[in-house]
């Protein structure tokens, strides 16, 4: 007999519908074969399924058994089909009637003992069975959570076999698994951490928040010690907070890679990733030979922090310009080209020299000309090119480290990010419907991604500003790239004094924040 068995595969991060074909005949030798482009893992799925039937009392059939996984070119991988071919195997037996299974999606692995373990990407699977129009999803119980954040689809969470065979027998013995959507975004969108808990570097404090309101990527540079981690890991906390269509976007891809924890329906709270200056460039950017997800996914709505930024290699830093450019990064190989969203903001650190005391006047440098040299220019120009803010971050003196003092919190500034960013999509709000089209395309939501025409159209300086950048740019001999750069972070400056015109101390705070383009190093 014949059973078919809805089920899906994950590719990327979207969830591709996979029929699973049981052929069951009694004519020739015992066999189980199983066709349709399976990976190692799948086709040891037999082995587990046969198991599993076996120790929950199915008198498994020592008969010919076919399994296909249609479409026969797409590369299935994982375990999550145990559970698919185990339903189709009783299904073909007539164990369960054919149209039991039919408007279901099945998910799963199967433990010897009959238990159902949880699989990767739920999330991506409910929403691919949500845009089908399926009655439901059964998956295990551990993966439920995720996947009932997608209103619209009913989830089955189930324990064991046995367990999705009552279900199929009466469809009212289990009911769908509810997530209070509003509920999980307050609990899991607490931080740990607070800006009130660093101590001192209140102008590296203030680029940060200039940097947050703009979506503007920074450089620290400053001596081992200097807080410069201690203030990347609280940038989050002065994000506008995450809105639903962008924990779910975030979440999607943490659940591709099986990282939620703790049965965690949603990630709420804005990503930080800081990969060791080991990392390889298909680490970062994603890919191997059944592409995944990499670092600058993971920190997708969140922020990619690169401690020791010179110590990375120079290919895997090149790497990064594709997706600060377009916020996705494209992995292509001979299975699939597939593409990742990729929009974070870059947050890099590094010390002034190789030993990390150039400037310090209380450490002695013992570098020579040629290594600093050599040092600073490991980072390419066309990456800090893509770097608004670069600012110095001295070693905090002692006063400031014992002073009980507490800076402000993060709360505080995150109010005034927000505002600063209320005006930003207002005002790319006004220009998409100008430019439908390019703005779209674009896809201008903050200061910090704006074009060349955004710069001219909304970046206009007064009189006595434009007198004060020309003498700047003469003085200090900036470039064409710093120019740029200076409207840009003067025009978010502004937004957070809810200044309609760029004043001329806004450009004077903005050209402070030009380290390198000033010869400070």
């Amino acid at each position: 007999m014949l059973s078919k068995v809805l089920s899906a595969s994950i590719i990327g991060i979207e969830a591709h519908t996979v029929e699973v074909e049981v052929d069951i005949t009694s004519r020739g030798l015992p066999h189980f074969s199983m066709v349709g482009l399976p990976d190692a893992a799948v086709k040891e799925s037999k082995d587990r399924v046969r198991a599993a039937l076996k120790n929950i009392g199915f008198h498994f059939p020592l008969k010919q058994i076919t399994v296909n996984l249609a479409p026969a070119d797409l590369k299935k991988e994982g375990s999550s089909f145990d559970l698919p071919i185990a339903i189709g195997i009783i299904a073909a037996e007539g164990v369960i009637g054919l149209d039991s299974v039919d408007g279901y999606l099945f998910t799963g692995e199967l433990s010897l003992d009959g238990r159902i373990k949880p699989v990767r990407g739920a999330l991506s699977m409910a929403l691919r069975a949500k845009e089908l129009g399926l009655k439901g999803v059964i998956l295990p119980e551990e993966n439920a959570p995720e996947a009932a954040v997608v209103k619209g689809i009913p989830v089955f969470g189930m324990k064991s076999l046995p367990e999705v065979i009552d279900f199929l027998r009466d469809n009212n013995l289990g009911k769908p698994f509810e997530v209070d959507v509003h509920k999980a975004m307050e609990e899991n969108s607490i931080y740990e951490d607070d800006f009130f808990e660093v101590k001192g570097q209140e102008h590296a404090k203030r680029a940060l928040e200039v940097a947050a309101a703009g979506g503007h990527n920074v450089l620290m540079i400053g001596p081992p010690g200097s807080g410069k981690t201690m203030l990347a890991k609280r940038l989050p906390t002065i994000l506008p907070g995450m809105t639903f269509d962008e924990a779910l976007e975030t979440t999607r891809i943490h659940s591709v890679l099986g990282f939620l924890r703790d049965g965690r329906p949603l990630l709420a709270t804005r990503p930080f990733r800081s990969p060791h200056h080991t990392i390889s460039d298909v680490a970062l950017v994603g890919g191997g030979q059944i592409p995944k997800p990499g670092e600058v996914s993971l920190s997708h709505k969140g922020v990619l922090f690169l401690d020791e930024l010179p110590e990375f290699k120079r290919n895997v830093l090149e790497v990064l310009r594709q997706p600060l450019e377009n916020e996705e990064v494209t992995v292509s190989r001979a299975v699939a080209s597939i593409t990742y969203p990729a929009s974070f903001m870059l947050v890099a650190a590094m010390n002034p020299c190789p030993c990390g005391f150039w400037g310090d006047p209380r450490h002695q440098c013992t570098c020579t000309p040629g290594q600093i040299h050599r040092y600073r220019h490991r980072v390419s120009g066309p990456l800090l090119d893509r770097i608004d803010i670069h600012i110095e971050v001295p070693a905090v003196p002692y006063k400031e480290l014992s002073n009980e003092y507490s800076g402000e919190k993060s709360e505080d500034i995150r109010k005034r990010v927000i505002a600063a960013r209320d005006i930003q999509l207002e005002r790319f709000r006004n220009d998409r419907k100008i430019h439908p089209a390019s703005s779209q395309k674009c896809g201008v939501y903050s200061n910090g991604q704006m074009k060349t025409r955004h710069i001219k159209k909304y970046c206009r300086l007064k009189p006595d500003a434009q007198s004060l950048l020309e003498t700047a740019m003469h003085k200090l001999g900036l470039s064409a790239r710093a120019y740029t750069r200076i409207l840009k972070l003067s025009r978010t400056i502004a937004d957070l004094e809810a200044s309609e015109d760029i004043q001329s101390h806004h450009v004077s705070e903005a050209i402070q924040y030009r380290t390198l383009d000033r010869g400070v190093y």
